[in-house]
């Protein structure tokens, strides 16, 4: 353990805090929830950090753009007035995205009418799976679906995948998953900046079809 403390470090940052000193401090709005973090969080020092916050929207804005450099995935919004109450969503996820293009080598469905993309991009010279659409609209499906073709040769993906392999996929259950071989085309899609390595951890948007991009221009990076 402590060896892999000390090749991969972590840090911690808290963001709100439920109970002081045996005293339940959930029916506290979230500005005095803040302020009591705060004071526990006076003396403390790295890896223990407190998770900045902002009550001005033209900052929240600037830090959406600018930290997601350092791994943020986006902000959280919360009402200040409102306490805490278990198992009720409570606040707004905004997250960070970026459009990029990646290669489509696989659908899930049939090939005219998929359900969804299955996506990779060159990592140490192979073309290799790094995530999943979302399901796609009926106009999405249709216009891809135009596009796609079978494999004209041998393709660098099985016809079938476990569901969690390396969190490419937010899917249950033990059973694989079939896909549709298909020629690799060019892709734009919405992510988010979440990655494992370099595989989407949360399924990706399909934005258009690039067709007239060829597939060896696609870039990892």
């Amino acid at each position: 353990m402590a060896r892999l403390a000390h090749e991969w470090p972590a840090s911690y940052a808290a963001f709100d805090v439920l109970a002081v000193a045996d005293q339940d401090a959930r029916g506290l709005p979230p500005r005095d929830r803040r302020a009591l973090l705060e004071e526990l969080a006076s003396g403390w020092s790295a890896p223990l950090n407190l998770s900045p916050a902002t009550r001005d929207a033209g900052e929240a804005a600037e830090w959406l753009e600018t930290m997601t450099a350092a791994g943020i995935e986006g902000l959280v919004a919360k009402g200040a007035g409102q306490p805490y109450r278990g198992g009720q969503r409570q606040w707004v996820k905004v997250k960070h995205r970026d459009t990029l293009d990646v290669v489509c080598g696989a659908v899930i469905g049939p090939l005219q009418r998929p359900v969804a993309l299955v996506v990779g991009l060159p990592v140490d010279a192979e073309l290799r799976i790094v995530g999943r659409s979302t399901p796609l609209r009926a106009a999405a499906s249709r216009t891809i679906g135009q596009l796609l073709q079978r494999p004209a040769g041998p393709h660098p993906w099985p016809a079938q995948v476990k569901p969690g392999s390396l969190n490419r996929f937010n899917s249950g259950g033990r059973d694989v998953i079939d896909l549709t071989l298909v020629e690799p085309i060019v892709v734009e899609i919405s992510a988010d900046v979440a990655m494992t390595g370099h595989s989407f951890r949360h399924a990706v948007r399909f934005v258009r079809a690039r067709p007239e991009i060829p597939v060896d221009e696609v870039s990892a990076s």
